[in-house]
């Protein structure tokens, strides 16, 4: 029996089952959600006309009042897919951002710019934009304004976190398009690339930040989400596969334990057998644990306790 064979003896039945996995920091929810069914809004602009590039939406509705009985008033989820920062669409988030509409939360599927003919921080603004957007458009796309949370895998997992970690702080990646106040209620990221610092180099990353990290060190720990975590940062959901060769599981586990470390609520979902690709294509039990999560900050938003 070849050795590919025999490991996918191994992976098969945790893919089946979820077996494989690991929730650290579970609160041990009890997790029922609602099934609203959803109307979709596709490509609506998202960008200023101004804007470098014309950047597109897929809004995700739910059916129906929102559990306060207000028809305006559902929790929204930021949805930025991933793909290196430099290809992929959103029609890659279109799975989840459905199942969070009939979880009851308008699902917001973003387009960005980009590498390398747009560097960063040009992805962060766009993110930023998208938030300022949803907001400006809360009373058409029924969001609450206030209970906005941000998702995202991979280069779209890297590009929400910081977001939301900056959002409402005077670190100069918030200054031009950030919100002033804490601008999410919850983050929930897959396969996140925390710390570029961990990367040994890359193309990815060279034409993301237009240098090789010995070239700009500093600019590198500043796009790097685990440099901006602090005590009032959001609560965060991690999800990673712990055979992930692309983004290796230290980046969920160094984020992790430093928001820990700040008092911060976050849980990580530890995912055996697990690599890049497949922590995504198989993410059930992952995805149904991170709605959970959403839905109790959601409603610890409500009652004003965040995340704490």
């Amino acid at each position: 029996m070849t050795n590919s064979i025999a490991f996918t003896i191994v992976l098969l039945p945790c893919l089946v089952v979820g077996g494989c996995a690991r929730h650290l920091n579970d609160p041990g929810r009890d997790i029922s959600f609602p099934d609203n069914g959803h109307v979709v809004l596709a490509d609506q602009r998202s960008s200023p006309p101004d804007w470098p590039q014309a950047l597109y939406a897929d809004v995700y509705i739910p059916d129906g009042n929102s559990p306060e009985g207000s028809p305006a008033a559902w929790p929204a989820v930021l949805v930025v897919h991933g793909g290196g920062w430099e290809r992929r669409s959103r029609g890659d988030m279109a799975d989840i951002s459905r199942r969070l509409a009939d979880s009851g939360f308008v699902a917001v599927n973003i387009d960005y710019r980009f590498a390398p003919e747009y560097r960063f921080p040009a992805q962060l603004h766009d993110v930023q934009i998208a938030h300022r957007w949803m907001r400006e458009e809360a009373s058409r796309l029924r969001i609450d304004p206030d209970r906005i949370a941000g998702l995202g895998f991979s280069s779209g997992a890297h590009l929400v976190a910081l977001a939301g970690l900056v959002a409402g702080t005077d670190s100069p990646l918030n200054a031009e398009y950030g919100p002033d106040d804490d601008g999410y209620f919850a983050v929930v990221v897959g396969g996140i690339p925390s710390d570029f610092i961990l990367f040994s180099g890359g193309k990815l990353l060279r034409q993301l930040m237009g240098a090789r990290q010995d070239e700009a060190p500093a600019a590198y720990r500043a796009a790097s989400p685990i440099t901006h975590v602090h005590d009032d940062a959001p609560p965060f959901f991690l999800f990673h596969g712990t055979l992930d060769q692309t983004v290796p599981f230290e980046h969920a586990r160094v984020l992790y334990e430093a928001l820990l470390e700040h008092g911060v609520h976050a849980e990580l979902y530890r995912m055996r057998l697990r690599g890049h690709v497949t922590s995504f294509l198989f993410r059930g039990g992952a995805m149904r644990s991170a709605i959970g999560f959403l839905h109790d900050m959601a409603g610890r938003s409500v009652d004003g306790n965040g995340g704490q």
